[in-house]
């Protein structure tokens, strides 16, 4: 048997949430672009919830931006889908199964870009939602009245155009726009290229004015582990158990959040805030951008290295061995005193006590080879502040940043190059290196002497923007560390106090 609203009649296990019959009659009030499974597992689930709760009675239109993926599997399904939670919230194991009602409808902006144009006219409509990737919010000097436009932020621009032409440029009839795609004040970003669209199209300036008047761009953070489309065994296992097939079947982590920024104007505009506890509507969400920035990425960052080196493929697995989980644990600490941001010692806390709840969810197979990617921006834009930021505070090494970096640098010394792609090797094993920034550390390995390898990187402002050898005691911490690392005693590091 296969989802449809029509199966809804036969699924009789009380494992799974079913829909109630009068969530297919609300009105459509949002306009999300994009299919993807962090939507579906996140935001769409949020809406989900609300109108279960009676708190927002409105679903979505999707608009599937791109040409590739199926929106016949949407159609098939009734828009339906199941959301398969699992993981570990505040330390115990919590599974849930429920399906999503919250889609009214897929439309492919690629075939039908009129209907979509015709859509826009629903007075109902208040929100509009945007998951294009980072690169999807980006200025394409383009003219809007293609059918449709290329890029997403020209797309919405049309919409906004016909909306303002059909209801006069009335006050009412503008929108609280949320993209949620991973970049930094993406509601800013957003604005300020509709903005230059507008004047690159030369459209009135009454309409840029409306634009500015009568709609209401929200930076958001969202935050959850969705991976992609589950793997076979997890599909089967699911089918046994709630006796129908779901294609479009998302597994996603038990910890979720979508910060917005908004005072009680927008909270009333959106009218969903309550429904979850992972949704966050205030002025400033700098604070939970901070959080995720520096407890959970920054963490990832600097125990990759030593993971992987380790021999551990996954996050979990580490995190079951007791000295792994005490690296780890120790680590948070130190890089919770320094983050670059006025924090609550609570919400510190609460956060941290989250993350290691995360790491530890054996459901996400989180592999620590595909957290090495971009090892050193990343390391650069997570964890550089919190270092500068220890040293002008303490005065001295953070021990467990400095096993991190002495990982880093263990990892990052490729010994093969081959058409531009670079692999390293530990324990006889070869691993690629995946880091845009590789080039430079197989030259300064060839070219340096061993025992200025690591004083060469730490002063490579090229690398990190600052001379990081200055910091008193850093680069001599580091070479313990990595000459243990290197002659096979990785483990001493996490056994042995320091």
């Amino acid at each position: 048997m296969k989802l449809s609203k029509k199966a809804l009649a036969d699924i009789h296990t009380e494992r799974i949430k079913k829909p109630v019959e009068e969530s297919f009659h609300f009105p459509v009030k949002i306009i999300q672009f994009g299919t993807g499974v962090l939507l579906r597992g996140l935001i769409d689930y949020f809406i989900d919830k609300a109108n279960r709760n009676g708190l927002f009675n409105g679903r979505i239109l999707v608009v599937k931006s791109t040409a590739s993926g199926d929106k016949g599997v949407f159609d098939e399904q009734d828009n339906l889908y199941t959301l398969w939670t699992r993981g570990i919230e505040d330390g115990k194991n919590i599974e849930e199964k429920t399906i999503c009602a919250a889609i009214s409808q897929v439309i492919s902006a690629v075939d039908h870009w009129d209907e979509v144009l015709r859509q826009i006219l629903n007075p109902e409509l208040k929100i509009i939602i945007s998951n294009t990737t980072e690169i999807g919010i980006r200025l394409v000097e383009e003219d809007i009245h293609q059918s449709p436009p290329c890029s997403y932020p020209a797309k919405l621009l049309a919409l906004l155009y016909q909306r303002f032409i059909a209801f006069n440029g009335s006050t009412d009839s503008g929108f609280v726009i949320i993209p949620t795609e991973l970049l930094p004040d993406n509601g800013v970003v957003l604005k300020e290229i509709i903005l230059q669209l507008i004047r690159f199209n030369k459209l009135p300036v009454e309409f840029e004015q409306w634009v500015n008047e009568a709609n209401y761009f929200c930076s958001s953070l969202v935050d959850r582990i969705v991976p992609g489309r589950p793997e076979d065994a997890v599909m089967k296992s699911f089918e046994e158990d709630a006796g129908y097939s779901d294609k479009l079947l998302t597994v996603s982590e038990v910890y979720r959040l979508w910060a917005i920024t908004g005072d009680e104007k927008i909270k009333a505009l959106l009218g969903f805030e309550k429904a979850d506890k992972g949704i966050i509507v205030a002025p400033d969400i700098g604070v939970y951008r901070e959080l995720k920035l520096r407890l959970l990425n920054g963490t990832h960052t600097l125990s990759c290295g030593m993971a992987f080196l380790s021999g551990f493929t996954t996050v979990n697995e580490a995190m079951d061995n007791p000295f792994f989980l005490k690296f780890v644990t120790s680590l948070m600490e130190e890089i919770s005193v320094a983050i670059p941001y006025q924090l609550d010692r609570g919400a510190v806390a609460a956060f941290s006590a989250q993350v290691i709840d995360r790491f530890r969810n054996p459901y996400i197979r989180h592999q620590w080879l595909s957290i090495t990617q971009q090892f050193t921006t990343k390391l650069r834009m997570r964890v550089l502040p919190v270092l500068l930021e220890y040293y002008r505070i303490n005065n001295k090494v953070p021990v467990e940043i400095a096993k991190g970096f002495a990982a880093f640098i263990a990892f990052m010394r490729p010994l093969k190059e081959v058409d531009g792609n670079y692999r390293g090797e530990f324990n006889k094993n070869h691993y690629p290196i995946n880091d845009d920034k590789a080039a430079r550390f197989f030259d300064l390995g060839k070219t340096g002497k061993p025992a200025e390898l690591i004083p060469d990187i730490l002063k490579d402002e090229t690398l990190w923007g600052a001379d990081l050898s200055l910091l008193p005691g850093f680069a001599e911490t580091i070479q313990g560390f990595y000459d243990q690392i290197i002659t096979g005693n990785i483990s001493s590091l996490l056994t042995n106090d320091h």
